[in-house]
């Protein structure tokens, strides 16, 4: 073997040396993303957890598994489910998670994917079977949290959180969906004649309120004008009667300032007899000293009454 070739076996040895080194070096450095973490195992028996970062491994003898730990979703293929009172919809749904314990997610489930579809659909059909169909329908927010809820405690032990789960429909058969809108049909034209007799009902109890409140309004102003007119005529009275009274007084301080005579006195009683015994009930109120002189004169005329009996 010559120099030469003795150099060239050596450089091909050292050159693949170094490319065995090369590929060492690379397979022994790792690198995990921000969102990622690092199960590693050590011939077969794990043996930590990396965190995001760069990380140096044995080549061929550590391995090292990736978890995504952001939030993922699962789509539920959709499926038939039976409600409480035997009517068949389907039914289809997504479930939202993230992984917190990359470690459960490895270990304590083959295919998580699968697993939490599987689960989903079989507690789907459980939550739905419980309801009327016009209670699933109208309560998905119901069924969300209900089935969130289950799926979460369910999924505790993979080291998974079940963030939220949405509905994305619930379809009846045709027939149903048509029969519902002829429901809801007659439901929204019953409302209408509800309405409508109240409308009614109310507009003529506001008829009524006003006849009522008119004829009160009425009968307060007749009631009115009457006590009007018979107050204006008792103080009509009150006024002619207080003329007269002042009148009499006029006359009997006239009749004392001018010292009359008991024969003028009985004369002018005389003159006003006829006046008192007209039969119409007139009534004379006259002060006390007045009535005296009235008495006075009564009994003259009864004498010259008597006298005018003998003479016949």
């Amino acid at each position: 073997m010559s120099a030469y070739d003795f150099f060239t076996i050596t450089s091909i040895v050292g050159l693949i040396i170094l490319l065995i080194v090369l590929v060492y070096a690379i397979r022994s450095i790792k690198i995990i993303r921000p969102y990622e973490k690092g199960v590693v195992e050590r011939l077969g028996k794990f043996l930590r957890v990396w965190e995001p970062g760069l990380h140096l491994l044995i080549p061929f003898v550590d391995r090292v598994t990736k978890v995504d730990m952001r939030e993922n979703v699962v789509d539920v293929p959709p499926q038939e489910v039976i409600t409480k009172d035997n009517v068949a919809v389907t039914v289809d749904a997504v479930v939202y998670y993230e992984a917190t314990d990359p470690f459960k997610l490895i270990y304590n489930v083959t295919n998580f994917y699968l697993a939490a579809t599987k689960l989903a659909q079989t507690n789907l059909r459980n939550v739905v079977g419980e309801m009327q169909l016009d209670e699933s329908l109208t309560s998905r927010e119901k069924i969300n949290i209900t089935l969130r809820d289950i799926l979460d405690e369910a999924t505790d032990k993979w080291g998974v959180r079940v963030v939220r789960v949405e509905l994305q429909r619930i379809e009846p058969p045709a027939d149903v969906t048509q029969a519902m809108h002829r429901q809801m049909k007659a439901e929204r034209d019953r409302r209408a004649m509800i309405l409508e007799a109240e409308g009614d009902r109310a507009a003529a109890i506001a008829r009524a309120e006003g006849t009522k409140q008119s004829a009160i309004l009425e009968a307060e102003g007749r009631a009115t004008a009457i006590k009007e007119i018979a107050d204006a005529e008792r103080a009509q009275k009150i006024l002619n009667a207080e003329g007269e009274a002042q009148a009499i007084l006029n006359v009997f301080g006239a009749i004392h300032e001018g010292d009359p005579t008991q024969d003028l006195i009985t004369v002018r009683y005389l003159e006003t007899l006829k006046f008192v015994a007209n039969g119409n009930a007139t009534k004379i109120f006259m002060p006390l000293e007045v009535q005296g002189l009235a008495n006075a004169a009564g009994v003259v005329g009864e004498m010259l009454g008597s006298t005018l009996n003998q003479d016949k």
